[in-house]
């Protein structure tokens, strides 16, 4: 039988679609206006209140001052909705040309400017629909007065969201509120994919339980489209391996781009790889035209390595700004240092190995945070400096061996960065003294782990 997606990854994706879109939330604001219409423009028509009626916060005034009220509103309304974010984009534009263009994705992503655009579109329907039922003078003169009144509610809080809106968006763009909102994506990433939250993970002594020939008799799938993996959805293929008695073993991962014709698995036995097979392995690989955050390490910290390559620059020079992000991204791996890496060996309710994932582990991770900063920041002092101090202080959180080893070449690298890039000895010497240091830190939990070994 064909199998789609599940509930739970097609939700996973929908979510991810939507809050990043700029559309969705003003869409419910909208619905919720007219809907509240609806309810007011029925009490109204039961109420029939008449200009005597009115007091306090009711409308007293008669149909052509409401429809010349309402009229202003509108086209106010509309016109600061314009207006603001064509300023707003221009200023993101241009921020976007020193941080990189995921500010533009965290921008449209943000709650707060969603709920701005809404309460001015909401404010503008309500006032529109109003308009309509309002009746001239004479006999049959009607103001629908709780309409009118919750319109000039609606405008007072629309100047509220504005000056919101306005100091939002200088908060947002500074440097350091871009990087903590990306170091919080991170942090929560790195929650929910180490350990990894599906099935049960084989460990190290159940791997050798694979089939021997798994590597030389396996079938390739090969991709029916291509674009960026956003999501992998192991539990169809899981179930696609325990229905046909199969091994799958993922080629690709979240973030990857894979192109037209290109292999994503391999199947074991290959006499058993059939179309309904390649079609539930395809189902199970959701590609996008960009990479996303869903299941993805790597690219949320790509855009704080971005930010800190950019900041390198010549035409910028800002190495504060890459400081903070190496900061950031320290935190990150200190975080994904002392959490159990799971196996890529996945096992069906009977024990067996049915599919072979592919994950980030600790040194992809580390070369990925630091490798281009570093050929980038060779010759700034302050940033070698920090990222030695960064690997010095990760050092007392690993708990594995090779993770040691690989913030040691990482050290390594960092001193010939040093010694090339620095034209100044005194430069040299400060950069070497932190290398040093690391590398000190380094030997010292190297000793405390093979006494807790012991």
């Amino acid at each position: 039988m064909a199998i789609r997606m599940t509930l739970r990854s097609r939700l996973s994706a929908l979510w991810d679609n939507l809050r990043t879109s700029f559309w969705f939330v003003p869409t419910l604001m909208a619905v919720g206006a007219f809907l509240a219409w609806i309810a007011l423009q029925g009490a109204d028509a039961r109420l029939r209140l008449s200009e005597s009626d009115g007091a306090g916060l009711i409308y007293s005034g008669g149909p052509d001052g409401a429809w010349e009220l309402l009229s202003v509103v509108a086209a106010s309304m509309i016109t600061v909705t314009g207006v603001t974010f064509s300023i707003t984009i221009v200023a993101l534009v241009l921020a976007s040309q020193q941080f990189g263009p995921f500010l533009l994705r965290d921008f449209m992503r943000d709650t707060g400017n969603q709920v701005v655009l809404g309460t001015f579109i909401a404010t503008f329907l309500f006032c529109l629909l109003t308009l309509g039922i309002i009746r001239g003078s004479g006999g049959s003169a009607y103001v629908p007065r709780l309409c009118v009144s919750t319109a000039m509610l609606l405008t007072i809080a629309s100047l509220g969201v504005l000056i919101f809106f306005i100091h939002h968006v200088a908060n947002f763009i500074q440097t350091h509120n871009i990087l903590w909102v990306v170091s919080a994506d991170l942090q929560q990433a790195v929650d929910c994919l180490f350990p990894e939250p599906i099935g049960r993970c084989a460990g190290a002594s159940l791997d050798r339980t694979l089939p021997e020939t798994v590597e030389s008799e396996a079938g390739t799938v090969l991709s029916k489209g291509y674009g960026y993996i956003k999501v992998i959805d192991e539990e169809i293929l899981m179930k696609t391996a325990v229905e046909h008695d199969l091994v799958v073993r993922l080629e690709v991962r979240p973030g990857a781009f894979i192109g037209e014709g290109d292999g994503i698995a391999s199947v074991w036995p290959k006499a058993s790889l059939n179309a309904e097979v390649e079609k539930a392995t395809n189902d199970s690989v959701v590609l996008a035209s960009n990479p996303t955050a869903a299941q993805d390490v790597e690219f949320i910290m790509n855009q704080m390595v971005e930010m800190a390559v950019r900041a390198l620059s010549p035409g910028i020079n800002d190495p504060f700004t890459a400081m903070n992000s190496i900061d950031l991204l320290g935190q990150g791996l200190r975080r994904v240092a002392g959490r159990e890496i799971p196996s890529p060996v996945r096992l069906a309710r009977d024990g067996r190995p049915r599919v072979i994932t592919v994950g980030a582990t600790f040194p992809e991770l580390l070369d990925c945070a630091f490798d281009q900063i570093r050929h980038y920041g060779r010759s700034s002092v302050p940033v070698l400096r920090r990222i030695a101090a960064t690997l010095g202080s990760i050092a007392s959180h690993v708990v594995r061996e090779e993770d040691r080893q690989a913030l040691t070449r990482h050290v390594h690298l960092l001193r010939e960065a040093g010694c090339e890039g620095v034209p100044e000895p005194a430069g040299r010497a400060e950069v070497e003294k932190a290398c040093s240091a690391a590398l000190e830190a380094l030997t010292i939990t190297r000793a405390i782990g093979g006494a807790h070994d012991a």
